[in-house]
């Protein structure tokens, strides 16, 4: 397609600034605005930076206009907010306003798809934030291309970027992702903005998850846990508890992990059901975890601790949905596997983390002390943790039993506690 020359002509706006000595340059730390919502402000590393462009990705129907139209109301509380839709009418955002139980006069709804007029708009309402849902639907008068198209979407986010470092207003741009991976989506625009937020719905389940990808004014992976209610999205406080059982005692062949995402430690459930296989062929299905590290986990059991899964089929589920990828799951795995396997069930007041080598060694995890002080908060006892050093002592009522392999980590797992 063809494109107007006077798009690259004019270029970005330039700022006025020369070479400066490195030991000369002032640090400013930027002042951060409170978005009302605890886990919303987790992820952007402690709330809105100005003049930030921050992109919120996730599958069509998850939730990302309900989580921004919340955003929203909660800002305009303190300042004046500008939402800008292509995608509805601006009685269609009212009436899930009315479900969110919406009530504000600085929240302005703008149904407009031309980015130069949302600009403008924003500009003469003295907006401090601005909405942009969605960066497919939105298009610039510069361009002969359709909305949605990789020449659209670069140069509204160019735009945007250059609006919003000029001005210090922060601006939210929603994006879809496609199943192809997002052609013109948020893929396109990562390098583009400040933070990139993706929206995860797992599956059936009634929470969801805003995992940060990448952020220029905070820390990256960190996440926050939303709870899918008839009144919208509710920030959930205790999010350990959605991935434990609620049953006092645990059943063979489950097993709890503490696993870091990002700066936060989350309790989970790992089930495994071992049973003999009815194939050539033994089966490795996991959900919630990579299934070819649960194949290497398995085979380093057979090798390293002499169990027989050759003629067993192996199931492994997390419990809620979440997706577990760091390796100090490997030791919870182990201890699920082998709980089925010899159908006796591990002490519902033990911790299990560790990474697993391929020598059968307990590899040290990160962040232990942080993990074991959620696990004693949440009333746990005893811990099966690789034998590495400890800095604080913040965890001890709780037991720890320190494995330096797969034959120690069995015989802690199945005594006492």
């Amino acid at each position: 397609m063809e494109e107007r020359i006077t798009a690259l002509a004019e270029g970005p706006p330039s700022w006025d600034s020369s070479p400066v000595p490195f030991n000369e340059i002032t640090g400013i730390e930027s002042p951060r605005v409170s978005t009302g919502i605890g886990e919303f402000d987790r992820v952007l590393g402690g709330g809105v930076v100005a003049g930030a462009l921050v992109l919120l990705g996730g599958d069509p129907g998850v939730g990302k206009s309900t989580l921004m139209l919340s955003v929203a109301s909660h800002l305009a509380d303190s300042a004046t907010v500008l939402y800008a839709s292509g995608e509805e009418s601006a009685q269609q955002i009212k009436l899930r306003g009315e479900r969110l139980n919406v009530q504000t006069n600085s929240l302005h709804i703008y149904a407009e798809m031309s980015v130069e007029k949302i600009l403008s708009a924003a500009e003469s309402l003295k907006a401090k934030v601005v909405v942009i849902d969605s960066i497919q639907t939105t298009f610039s008068e510069r361009l002969e291309m359709t909305p949605g198209s990789i020449g659209q979407v670069r140069e509204v986010a160019s735009q945007l970027l250059f609006w919003t470092k000029k001005n210090h207003v922060p601006v939210f741009l929603i994006g879809h992702i496609t199943k192809d991976g997002s052609i013109a989506g948020p893929k396109a625009l990562e390098h583009i903005v400040d933070t990139v937020l993706y929206f995860e719905g797992p599956g059936q389940h009634p929470h969801r998850i805003v995992r940060t990808i990448k952020n220029r004014f905070g820390p990256a992976n960190e996440l926050g846990i939303f709870e899918m209610a008839s009144s919208g999205l509710r920030p959930v406080e205790k999010p350990s508890a959605l991935f434990l059982s609620q049953t006092g005692s645990m059943n063979p062949g489950s097993a709890v992990l503490c696993c870091m995402e990002g700066s936060r430690p989350l309790l989970v459930e790992i089930q495994a059901l071992v049973s003999r296989t009815h194939f050539g062929t033994p089966r490795r299905l996991a959900t919630g975890v990579d299934p070819q590290r649960l194949a290497l986990i398995s085979a380093v059991l057979e090798k390293r601790l002499g169990v027989n899964l050759w003629d067993q089929d192996i199931y492994l589920n997390v419990v809620g949905g979440l997706q577990v990828e760091e390796p100090a799951a490997d030791l919870a795995i182990v201890g699920a596997i082998l709980s089925s396997l010899f159908s006796r069930p591990i002490a519902p007041s033990t911790l299990i983390f560790g990474e697993v080598g391929l020598g059968g060694e307990v590899r040290p995890a990160m962040f232990p002390e942080i993990r074991l002080k959620e696990a004693s908060v949440l009333g746990f006892r005893r811990g099966v943790i690789p034998l590495q050093p400890i800095t604080q002592e913040s965890h001890t009522s709780i037991e720890t039993v320190r494995v330096r392999d797969l034959k120690q980590a069995h015989e802690a797992l199945f005594s006492g506690g």
